[in-house]
Parts: structure tokens; sequence; C-alpha cells
């Protein structure tokens, strides 16, 4: 397995791979993504702007993660921890549902975590589903510490919002 920047000509893979996922969440009963989002012109912006990373085995896409420093504006309405510092977003972080249970999710965070150190960024933040316990536990094994909830237009239910210290 590798972490690779996954390029613009891969997006039918990764329109695949996040309908896949999105397919696998709903028959667990989370409704965190459906038809609309996350949708190819979102995904087409982050492979352009280099931000969309995979990892992959055998040549296919088995996690993904976009790291970038765009914040919902509903972000500015938290208390976050390092509010002076740089911090790197978390958006769109998944795997694949034959590779669940595997550590792959913990990989990407890792991965996260080492190329924010890299690029200079003092903390992570990320907002997840609050119905999709999974994700939640492995932020906060993580390390990850929940800084409140926000809600986004056309959801039933509000986001966690989580930071992670990297450095001060």
């Amino acid at each position: 397995m590798e972490f690779v920047a996954i390029r613009l000509q891969e997006l039918p893979e990764v329109n695949q791979f996040y309908t896949e996922v999105t397919s696998d969440l709903r028959r667990k009963g989370i409704n965190q993504w459906d038809r609309f989002y996350p949708n190819s012109f979102v995904m087409k912006k982050d492979l352009k702007n280099g931000t969309f990373f995979g990892m992959k085995m055998e040549n296919h896409l088995i996690g993904a993660i976009v790291l970038d420093t765009k914040e919902s504006k509903q972000y500015l309405k938290l208390q976050w921890e390092d509010h002076t510092g740089r911090p790197l977003i978390i958006h769109r972080l998944a795997v694949h549902p034959c590779h669940q249970g595997k550590g792959i999710g913990k990989r990407l965070l890792n991965f996260a975590e080492e190329y924010a150190l890299e690029k200079g960024h003092t903390s992570i933040r990320l907002d997840v589903y609050s119905q999709n316990r999974s994700a939640i536990e492995m932020y906060e094994k993580a390390g990850y510490q929940k800084r409140g909830s926000i809600r986004f237009p056309l959801r039933k239910v509000p986001y966690l919002c989580f930071e992670k210290i990297i450095r001060i």
C-alpha cells in the first residue's frame, strides 16, 4: 500500500470510489453523504488543486483524504484551541468498504499529521457526521479533541468538529 497524490485523469475512479463508500454508509443507516455531496465538481476541484491524496493497493484506490486550508464558514462559531496558528483541514476522509477495519483510516490520519508537520501547520481540524460512531471513535482514539458542533444546510443532524494540535 502506498500514499499518492491522485491526478485529475483518475476522476472516474474517484467518483466510483465515493459512490461505493456512500452506498455502504447508507446501507448502515449513516446518511452523511448522498448524490449531491460529495460530487464530481468538488472532487475535480480537489484534484486540480493537488489536495486529494489516496492510498492504493494493486493500483486500486482503497482510502482517500483531502488536505487543504479551506474551512467552512461554520467553523468561525467554534472555540478552537489553535486560534493563532495555521490549521490544516481534513475533508472527505473515506475507506473503501472492502478495506474497512484494517487500520487504513488511522494510516490516513497519520499521513495527514505528517503532511501537516512537513508543511508547517500547527493543527488539524475536521468535521464528522454526528451519527457516524465508528469515525468519531477513530478520531478520538487518534487524539482529536471535540470542539463543538455545526450544522450544514439540507442536513438533518449536526456535524461534530474536532481538532488536534500538531505544534504551537
